[in-house]
């Protein structure tokens, strides 16, 4: 059997000037990064306001086993067969994070049949743009020190400075550090830290500014610290905005690749759902919007986190809307939610009545998309080769009791022509038109009330307890002027709940805020519970152990 770089590296890609032609993007709007990438230019978003909008097609799922459910190999494989039936299809994905990468997920461009390419440009350094976003991050963390180096004219207190620096790679070494050792001229001794790349803030203020304008007003607002007074100081303050603006133009742009059946993708952004809003750029979903008639798109880790804050967050500040939404289930994550332990021997009537018993699970990604956002839903099981016809047989079943749209989704093995069912179920989902749409809370709720909202309505949970802390960065908050931002929660992607192991579909617990920060630049609040971390570490056997390149240039190990 062929690994997905394998089947990558065998793909006949058309030159990315003629699947910038078939979409009618025009020559000055393209900028070439060889003959397989290109950045188009966001301008053509002002350019062509006036034009139709395509549908949306959000793709998300239930709660992932640690490996992953297939998100996007399911939305490159529903737009190829949306292709397939006749559709102008386009993707919208994220661009996959350098450290996870190396860490334990390997690629991340999609698998199988159903990948983006060039699969190890994509997945590696791309076309800059996490270089980019970290130089930018850095410089503003260095102008902070070398303004307290230079006097200090803005009295910040190097112990309550927030700005943290960055690096694209799993380093747990990075996380806690002390900079400014070796005496005076090597500048003030505090603490720091590090956040991957994709935890920026600068990331998520990239996801979500829509011109340069914009892009420059979002980090002029960003919170470094505090003065010795207490009151907050921005990067507009030190002056740092127009700096970083210049290192970050041409990021704004969507990167435009294909799949492996030729379907137009943009690659762009990247935020983690479980510490940020989880999304690929704006620009990057209305552009697409504008040149194809049916966008999919995808959102971070379970419905809970990723289509929540796509929803609450993305949709909110681009005043839009998912047309239907795909909801991705696999058996194995059905049969871990019913407690299934790994590794442990099954007869096949046990693998069915441990996915009976995870069904709530899913159950639960349904009703909340259905119930709370209003939004209708299309089931893609996601087919592995290990799944027997009887539990695909019982999933089925369940689902049209509860009356509930679905597709074999085979993708992996098949590309599109193994999700084309599941393209004709999402066309018909999606061209009902849908007046009933709605935010799981409002703008100008107090902050508790809408933190209140998001675990009582989308998680289950019965309530909500903060740290001291936590309440004391909230009272600050809203006295600050900063109450009417939408709230976006970092917690595990396993559980509804903040504890990893509340499996299936938990109820009756509290969760507990431990921190919160505050994301002027991007425009939200992030809560932080249990032990979520903005700096992942290294597994015992990270994937970069099984990578290497050979002679020639061709890569090897990357998944």
């Amino acid at each position: 059997m062929k690994t997905d770089i394998e089947l990558a590296q065998e793909a006949k890609s058309l030159p990315i000037q003629e699947i910038a032609d078939g979409l009618g993007i025009p020559a000055q709007a393209l900028n070439p990064y060889g003959q397989d990438k290109a950045k188009v230019s966001h301008q053509l978003l002002k350019d062509w306001a006036d034009k139709k909008d395509g549908k949306m097609v959000l793709v998300t799922a239930l709660h992932p086993t640690p490996y992953g459910e297939g998100k996007t190999t399911v939305s490159v494989g529903l737009a190829d067969g949306l292709s397939k039936i006749g559709k102008k299809a386009m993707l919208a994905l994220r661009e996959p994070s350098l450290g996870p990468i190396f860490g334990i997920k390997g690629g991340a461009a999609g698998g199988g049949h159903s990948q983006v390419v060039p699969m190890e440009d994509i997945n590696l350094h791309f076309t800059g743009d996490f270089h980019a976003i970290s130089a930018a991050n850095n410089l503003l963390a260095a102008l902070i020190d070398n303004h307290i180096h230079q006097g200090n004219a803005l009295g910040i207190d190097p112990t309550r400075i927030t700005w943290k620096r960055c690096i694209d790679m799993n380093d747990r070494a990075l996380r806690n550090i002390v900079v400014g050792l070796g005496g005076a001229s090597q500048g003030t001794p505090r603490e720091d830290h590090y956040d991957i790349v994709a935890a920026s803030e600068i990331m998520a203020i990239i996801c979500l500014a829509q011109d340069l304008d914009d892009l420059k007003e979002r980090l002029g607002r960003i919170v470094i610290g505090q003065s010795y007074d207490k009151k907050y100081v921005t990067a507009g303050d030190l002056q740092a905005q127009g700096a970083m603006a210049l290192l970050l133009k041409d990021v704004l742009d969507p990167n435009l690749v294909q799949t492996i059946e030729n379907t137009p993708a943009f690659v762009h952004g990247g935020p983690f759902a479980n510490i940020a809003h989880g999304c690929n750029t704006l620009t990057a979903t209305k552009l697409g919007r504008k040149l194809a008639d049916y966008l999919v798109t995808e959102a971070g880790f379970g419905s809970d986190l990723g289509a929540e804050k796509f929803i609450d967050i993305k949709c909110r500040f681009g005043q839009m809307k998912p047309d239907a939404v795909v909801l991705v289930a696999t058996i194995r994550a059905l049969t871990h939610h019913g407690g299934r332990v790994k590794g442990e021997e099954y007869t096949p009537e046990d693998l069915l009545a441990f996915e009976e018993k995870g069904l709530d699970n899913l159950f639960r990604h349904i009703d909340n998309l259905e119930n709370v956002f209003h939004l209708p839903v299309v089931v893609a099981i996601n087919k592995f080769i290990t799944d027997t016809d009887e539990e695909i047989a019982l999933l089925e079943n369940k689902l049209d009791e509860k009356g509930v749209p679905y597709a074999l989704s085979e993708g992996w093995e098949k590309g599109g022509e193994g999700c084309m069912d599941l393209a004709q179920k999402v066309v018909q989902v999606a061209d009902r038109p849908s007046e009933d749409f709605s935010f799981a809370y409002d703008l100008d709720q107090p902050i508790k009330d809408k933190m209140d909202a998001i675990a009582k309505k989308i998680y289950r949970a019965s309530g909500v307890s903060y740290t001291k802390e936590a309440n004391r960065m909230i009272k600050k908050l809203e006295k600050e002027g900063y109450g009417n931002l939408p709230i976006c929660v970092a917690k595990t992607q396993y559980s509804f709940s903040d504890d990893q192991t509340k499996l299936n579909a938990p109820e009756d617990f509290k969760i507990t805020i431990r921190e919160v920060r505050l994301s002027a630049g991007a425009g939200f609040i992030v809560m932080l519970t249990g032990a979520v971390m903005t700096m992942p570490g290294l597994g015992k056997e990270p994937a970069a152990l099984r990578m290497d390149v050979d002679e020639e240039g061709t890569i090897k190990g990357l998944f």
